[in-house]
């Protein structure tokens, strides 16, 4: 599945705005706009001191265990998805973990495109990508624990806070997201 879209009217103000959001597969053309947004300072304080993606490297790799995303609103993109299966992910990033499981890494690439819903319909199409694959139990997260923000933000969608956990020198709380949990919050 390479690409995924969601319409939704929601309100900016006293004006409604149209979402339409959409995830296709991440790909060399956007090297530029990748490494753009990697120097961001929000995205920087953001994912703490697990550092940015190799670009050029990582664009071009095709692995059965990740996917890396790009979502657009009204075709303009606006920020980055991957979706990883943490039991299978070469650097074992997430240690000894049971099978069954995803972990999506997010974010909105510009500062003036936070808080206007696009996370959530970014993150509504990353689970349902999730979810469709029938061998995916729950989905995790994990925000720095100083992001506040993030943690409100994963809890609101129906993440529940499972471990506080060390990733290197990144103090962050682990939430997952059940399938059943899912389903309850989706309808």
């Amino acid at each position: 599945m390479t690409q995924q879209s969601l319409t939704k009217v929601c309100p900016k103000g006293s004006v409604s705005e149209l979402i339409d959001m959409r995830l296709r597969s991440a790909s060399a053309a956007d090297l530029a706009l990748l490494r753009y947004w990697d120097a961001k300072p929000h995205v920087i304080a953001a994912r703490g001191e697990d550092g940015s993606f190799d670009w050029e490297s990582e664009l071009p790799r095709r692995l059965d265990w990740r996917e890396l995303l790009i979502a657009e609103n009204n075709g303009r993109s606006i920020g980055f998805i991957q979706i990883i299966d943490p039991a299978r992910e070469e650097t074992h990033y997430w240690g000894r973990i049971e099978s069954g499981l995803r972990a999506v890494d997010i974010w909105i690439g510009e500062e003036a495109d936070l808080g206007h819903g696009y996370g959530t319909q970014m993150m509504h199409l990353a689970l349902g990508r999730c979810f469709a694959e029938d061998v995916v139990k729950a989905v995790l997260v994990d925000p720095l624990l100083s992001n506040i923000r993030a943690r409100r933000f994963y809890a609101r969608l129906g993440f529940e806070p499972v471990e506080h956990r060390m990733f290197g020198a990144d103090d962050c709380l682990v939430y997952r997201l059940s399938r059943q949990a899912w389903r309850v919050a989706k309808s």
